[in-house]
């Protein structure tokens, strides 16, 4: 697996290649990862496919010097960049947050993109506290404010947690990305940055009916954090080209150890 930086406007990208197929597959990581994650994908399908895999903005080996605002122009550029012109249809995967990344890339050039794979993706709906914290003035300035002093937001998830409100497995998940100050940090800029990036479900849709696109939904079946019932929502209309698999995992789909279920939805 080969790390390679591409330098756009003022930020450095890092990326990673790897495989040596005739196919080209274009790869988005979860929140707090980095792209290497992908690289046990070589191993399985590197002989079909080749695979570039991104670090998103202040992830990884990317240096992203360009404010708070990552658009879908810049999204689509970057991935133009690294891929050049010498493929003709590229395979998305995306993995949580990258499901997000995947779905706003083909909502920007569904002619290009030949299938989705889409591991315990966001994306197909929208949470309420994130478009409060990230899509309004009030809501990101209050979200700035707990970042910093998140003593309130302590009290009230375990008030959440103590009147069964919320599962244990959020209340876990919350409960880590609050409880220090740089992953705070990492988190408001972060949530920021990605903001932009707002997939519009109806007409992504309308998209993979129009151009037949092939959709492979995986799902965790102990997945507290994203629910596959999200995917069989979002199935509704489409059921000829979208597959939904549940797997023995919980939200992290996206390890070797599950190569055989991602790879059969890459190949199928």
């Amino acid at each position: 697996m080969e790390l390679h930086r591409l330098s756009y406007r003022n930020s450095t990208i890092g990326y990673y290649q790897f495989g040596s197929g005739p196919k080209t597959v274009v790869c988005f990581h979860g929140y707090g990862e980095e792209a290497a994650i992908f690289g046990f994908l070589a191993k399985y399908a590197g002989n079909q496919y080749t695979f570039y895999a991104i670090d998103l903005p202040f992830h990884g080996k990317t240096d992203w010097n360009d404010g708070l605002t990552f658009s879908y122009g810049d999204l689509q550029q970057i991935v133009e960049q690294i891929t050049g012109n010498h493929h003709p249809k590229l395979t998305l995967m995306g993995f949580s947050l990258g499901g997000r990344v995947a779905l706003s890339l083909y909502e920007t050039i569904p002619e290009k993109i030949e299938k989705i794979i889409l591991l315990a993706p966001d994306g197909l709906k929208v949470n309420s506290w994130y478009w409060l914290a990230t899509q309004t003035w009030l809501g990101n300035k209050f979200f700035a404010f707990t970042m910093k002093k998140p003593g309130w937001f302590f009290g009230f998830l375990k008030l959440l947690n103590k009147l069964k409100l919320v599962n244990a497995s959020i209340f876990k998940f919350v409960n880590f990305y609050i409880s220090d100050a740089e992953v705070r940090r990492l988190l408001y800029t972060r949530w920021t940055t990605l903001r932009k990036l707002k997939p519009d479900v109806s007409r992504i849709k309308n998209h993979i009916r129009s151009n037949s696109t092939p959709v492979r939904l995986v799902y965790g079946k102990h997945d507290r954090i994203i629910l596959s019932s999200v995917g069989e929502k979002f199935r509704k209309g489409i059921e000829e080209h979208c597959t939904l698999t549940i797997i023995h995992s919980g939200h992290q789909v996206l390890h070797e150890k599950h190569s055989e279920e991602i790879v059969q939805a890459l190949l199928s």
